[in-house]
């Protein structure tokens, strides 16, 4: 009898740290929450450039549209798929794409929110810098990740 069988509840069977990760459901909260702080983040850069109060309601509230924006497209395109999560080439096309669908999104919920059509200079800001930011956070999750695949 080996300590998984042991340390097993009756009736279960022992999960490996592989079958948890095959389940999907922990590395995915954590690619969310990093989306989140990713676009959490941008705010902050962008709010505290343009001298804006930073206080975490108002960080939150900017962030918000293009963190909606995302995660309404980005499921859709398939990055959180266990598969792409754990190459990098496909981790970064996928998101590559999922933000470049995501972004009009944001630009719109924004442009509501703030009623007011937002400047061309700052969508592209936008646009490149979160690309930026989406992939230095995805890419490396991928590389981990693939690697604790083995």
């Amino acid at each position: 009898m080996d300590i998984r069988e042991r340390t097993s509840a009756p009736g279960s069977t022992p999960e490996t740290s592989e079958e948890r990760y095959r389940s999907g459901a922990g590395p995915i909260v954590l690619l969310a929450l990093g989306d989140a702080l990713v676009f959490i983040i941008f705010a902050a850069i962008g709010m505290r450039s343009h001298k804006e109060s930073l206080t975490l309601p108002s960080v939150l509230v900017t962030a918000a549209p293009f963190a909606i924006g995302w995660f309404l497209v980005s499921p859709f395109i398939g990055v959180f798929r266990c598969n792409i999560t754990r190459q990098t080439g496909k981790m970064s096309l996928h998101t590559l794409f999922a933000w470049l669908a995501a972004w009009p999104i944001g630009l719109l919920l924004r442009g509501i929110t703030k009623q007011e059509i937002p400047p061309v200079t700052f969508a592209l800001i936008t646009l490149v810098t979160n690309a930026i930011f989406l992939q230095l956070w995805r890419v490396p999750f991928a590389w981990f990740a693939g690697r604790n695949k083995r």
